[in-house]
């Protein structure tokens, strides 16, 4: 997932990963040489670093540099935008567009650090500044994207771009900033701007605050449990984690398991007590629904509500259709043609599914019907029945680091000619992160990438990708990636051993990563991943395809215990088990792609929703939602649409998922993981950014427009 908190102005302005969190750094105090007098402290971020790549200085890096540095910034982009706007020399190119482009580098710089260290390692001093700073971003936003003098400009250039000899670049960062300027309401006067500026303000408070009763939700909604034969099926590991939580929260003689981003827990396949299923479920259903300020229902209701009333402002039916102009998909006619693709397949599979597993339940002595909490439980027995496959028989091949390393690393290796190298020497936010150099296959430095893979309490549910630092030819920049986890972190002594989904979520962000890395890019506002929702998850899945590549897996697979790679009778397990509970895979998602829809169809003028009616009904509505398959999130905790850029846009994992299976058909038909087709795909996909129109891309790497036929292949939901 890419994580994006507000687009403002282009490169200037493109804010990467948003939740909240704390450098935890040290800094130096230097002492004057004379009089011993503690000399005058240097905020760090008002600087460019002068690490290599210009990574942030995080041992340098106060909680309290950030809102002086983002205010400076902001007050700093103001300034070179209205000089920018008021440029009594007739508009050209350069002196408009190129000029926006290097404009806010203090901004971004700041917010590019900030964002970062905040998905992760939260505490309240940051908290607090992500409020604080939310208004004023949309303010500023508003103030360079409603700026009447600037607009002008950049429509002058627009109505001469056919007459100006630019490069095919230069072209699309015109249409770009045009596109851009026109969504955001510039062509809005009077009133209608005035509104649209309070609605702006409003909503990005509303976002942040959204975010911070999430997290603190997701905290204390946590299962509290008091005996220890409520968590008979966990294994010893999985008990010391429990017990661990539980003394970090100062409860003794108590177990605590904690929250993960998803409706579904982890553990809920295991825990044997169906009433502590019930109670995990039920807290993780209920976690920002109980009450009092962690209850995020006003919240989204009124966030929904200023999105189809801006909507109606920029004369648009509703929020999606003002949302999907830019978008591969375009309309939401053709997002619900598309769902309305997968959810029969999908439905009809996860219906079948569900008649075995109760089965399962009556053979077992049950009496009772098949319930959400146990779902997975069940369906690990019958994972067991049909294949012979437990999980604990797969996960002493996975150890994290050896998957990244022999694993997510070496398929890059493979298909891009690409290598890595640890770094010590590179400050970080978090004991836990690691740093490694990029190099091409000719030997150049390629840029930084951060893995901080386990989970803490104060760190944004979820996994992601985004970058510190933006590549960017015109700005002489290289890039710095990181991908963010939340595996379980083992006790001291043990192996930190992860599941093959967590294998697949690893190979999914360094997908992200590689799109940034290999970015090729002039303008920092077309850079790498700055493409579209329904397009920039096409790279990450396409990546995950190699975890099972025969090669791959046995480079990595490799048991902790024993050094001997995966046997091919397990192998051969985890293969034929690819598909299992493949229906309730697609439903969960298609369930949660058909209610951020339906939020955002909401006209404007619409009053204030009851979270929880408008949720049944809009489900009901769509005709997909089985009783036992919650949606993989629910509105109350749907981070993606309320806060994380993906509003009407979550049905874009799906639509990457075709345009990924299409790919990777592709390269397997044409001898799969080599250098030839991964030189193809980064050429054609991964080093494009947003340079052109993203069908014309994808055309001219699978040859044709794309099929749904291999993603329901792939997926498990077709026969053929």
């Amino acid at each position: 997932m890419i994580r994006t908190l507000m687009l403002t102005l282009a490169g200037a302005l493109v804010f990467g990963a948003l939740p909240i969190s704390s450098a935890l750094a040290n800094t130096n105090k230097g002492t004057a040489m004379a009089s011993q007098a503690a000399a005058p402290r240097t905020n760090p971020l008002l600087s460019v670093s002068t690490l290599p790549f210009h990574a942030p200085p995080f041992d340098k890096i106060k909680d309290s540099d950030y809102l002086p540095a983002i205010e400076a910034g902001i007050k700093r982009q103001l300034a070179e935008v209205g000089k920018i706007a008021g440029n009594p020399a007739p508009p050209t190119f350069d002196n408009t567009l190129v000029a926006l482009e290097k404009s806010g580098r203090l901004l971004h710089r700041a917010m590019g650090v900030f964002n970062g260290v905040s998905s992760a390692n939260t505490d309240p001093a940051l908290q607090q500044v992500q409020e604080k700073i939310a208004p004023q971003l949309a303010a500023a936003n508003d103030a360079i994207f409603l700026n009447s003098r600037l607009f002008k400009r950049v429509q002058a250039i627009y109505q001469e771009r056919d007459r100006l000899k630019l490069s095919p670049e230069s072209r699309r960062l015109i249409w770009y900033y045009h596109q851009q300027f026109v969504h955001a309401g510039a062509q809005l006067t009077g009133a209608d701007r005035a509104r649209l500026k309070k609605l702006n303000e409003e909503q990005a408070t509303l976002s942040a605050k959204f975010m911070n009763q999430l997290l603190a939700g997701t905290q204390s909604a946590a299962l509290v449990v008091s005996s220890q034969a409520q968590l008979a099926g966990l294994s010893r590991a999985e008990l010391e984690a429990t017990a661990d939580a539980a003394k970090a929260r100062g409860l003794k003689g108590k177990w605590v398991i904690t929250l993960q981003n998803t409706t579904q827990q982890p553990l809920l396949s295991q825990l044997t007590d169906r009433a502590t299923r019930k109670r995990l479920f039920d807290a993780s259903w209920n976690r920002t629904e109980r009450g009092g300020p962690d209850d995020t229902r006003a919240t989204i209701a009124r966030i929904a509500q200023i999105r189809a009333e801006k909507a109606q402002l920029l004369g648009y039916p509703d929020f999606a259709a003002w949302r999907l102009t830019d978008q591969m998909a375009k309309t939401p006619a053709n997002v619900d043609a598309f769902l309305d693709q997968l959810a029969p397949a999908a439905t009809h599979r996860a219906a079948e599914e569900a008649a075995e597993l109760q089965q399962i339940i009556y053979k077992d002595g049950g009496k009772f019907k098949l319930e959400p909490w146990d779902w997975d439980f069940y369906a690990g027995q019958l994972r067991k029945q049909k294949y012979n496959l437990d999980e604990s028989e797969i996960k002493p091949y996975f150890q994290v680091y050896r998957v990244l390393e022999d694993g997510v690393f070496y398929a890059a290796h493979e298909l891009y000619g690409v290598t890595f190298k640890r770094r010590h020497d590179i400050p970080v936010y978090q004991k836990d992160v690691r740093v490694y150099e990029v190099y091409d296959y000719n030997g150049k430095p390629l840029g930084l990438f951060y893995c901080d893979y386990f989970k803490r309490d104060n760190k944004s549910g979820g996994a992601w990708m985004d970058n510190f630092v933006v590549q960017s030819k015109l700005l002489h920049q290289m890039p710095v990636i990181y991908n963010v986890g939340n595996f379980t972190k083992p006790v001291p002594g043990q192996p930190a051993l992860i599941s093959f989904g967590d294998v697949v979520t690893m190979f999914h962000e360094f997908g992200h990563a590689l799109n940034g890395f290999f970015a090729d890019q002039e303008y920092p506002s077309l850079s790498g991943t700055a493409t579209a929702r329904d397009f920039v998850e096409f790279p990450s899945q396409f990546n995950e395809h190699w975890a099972l590549d025969p090669k791959v897996l046995a480079h990595y697979a490799i048991n902790y215990k024993t050094g001997k790679p995966m046997p091919k009778e397990l192998v051969d397990k985890l293969i034929n088990a690819r598909h299992f509970n493949a229906g309730y895979k697609m439903t969960e998602l298609v369930e949660a792609a058909e209610l951020d829809m339906q939020w955002h169809s909401l006209p404007g003028g619409a009053p204030l929703q009851n979270v929880d009616q408008f949720e049944t009904s809009a489900l009901e509505r769509t005709h997909v939602y089985l009783p036992p398959v919650p949606p993989r999130y629910r509105s109350s905790y749907f981070l993606h649409i309320w806060a994380n850029g993906y509003q009407a846009g979550y049905y874009s994992y799906l639509w990457t998922a075709m345009l990924a299976d299409d790919g990777y058909e592709w390269c397997v038909q044409h001898g799969g993981l080599t250098r030839a087709n991964g030189q193809r795909f980064r050429d054609l996909i991964l080093s494009r950014g947003n340079t052109e129109d993203y069908a014309t891309m994808f055309r001219s790497f699978y040859g044709h427009d794309p099929e749904i036929g291999p993603m329901l292949k792939d997926r498990g939901l077709s026969g053929s």
